[in-house]
């Protein structure tokens, strides 16, 4: 309730602010139509419309937020999956290649005590003393050795290759111009690219001493 002096002589006017209508006990309309409140619609460019704004755009800030970082743990992920999956086929990769290896060497611990039965099969071939059923145990044998792998080697004629020869008997010839196996003195053997026995040869090398043609 306000009083308010209107000047001398005057009656005091009386003013009541109260929401509340003291003999009723009802709200009082205010300016805006409703009892007893304020207009509080927002008004664009009012503070609540502008905290509402600041609001929204957080949020808008936020979930972009959440989007880039999600993004990012899939990436990683994907990148983990495919690094694991690259060790994975590496891993199954050297397994295979050493299972390859422990086979071979095993087969050609086996096949190397089996050389010299071989080599008494190609002599008695080489006589003629390899007949009848003899001759088809022979080549059932050297037959089931190939299967496994098994090669011989060693050419006469062929450029003479420390690798793979080994020089039993040692000369000079004319008729050569590098170190030459003139004689296979015994055939090697190799499975793949294992040398199980190095051929055995005579070699001859060019002879310096002859005068070369003019």
């Amino acid at each position: 309730m306000n009083t308010r002096e209107n000047g001398s002589g005057e009656e005091p006017v009386i003013r009541d602010n109260r929401k509340i209508d003291p003999e009723t006990g009802k709200a009082r309309e205010t300016g805006n139509g409703e009892p007893g409140q304020a207009d509080t619609a927002e008004q664009p460019g009012s503070p609540a419309a502008a905290a509402a704004d600041s609001a929204s755009s957080a949020g808008a800030a936020g979930a972009d937020l959440a989007s880039v970082e999600l993004a990012a743990q899939l990436a990683e992920r994907t990148a983990d999956l495919q690094r694991l999956q690259a060790e994975y086929s590496n891993y199954r990769k050297r397994v295979e290649r050493d299972r390859a290896a422990v086979k071979e060497m095993a087969v050609a611990g086996a096949v190397s005590e089996l050389l010299p039965v071989l080599d008494d099969i190609g002599r008695a071939r080489d006589h003629g003393e390899l007949t009848g059923g003899f001759a088809k145990v022979g080549e059932s044998f050297e037959a089931a050795l190939a299967k496994l792998g098994l090669t011989s080697f060693g050419t006469k004629g062929e450029p003479f290759d420390p690798m793979v020869h080994e020089a039993l008997v040692h000369s000079y010839s004319p008729d050569v111009t590098e170190p030459t196996c003139v004689e296979i003195l015994q055939s090697g053997y190799r499975i793949g690219e294992r040398v199980l026995r190095p051929a055995r040869v005579a070699v001859a090398e060019p002879d310096e001493s002859t005068p070369a043609d003019n």
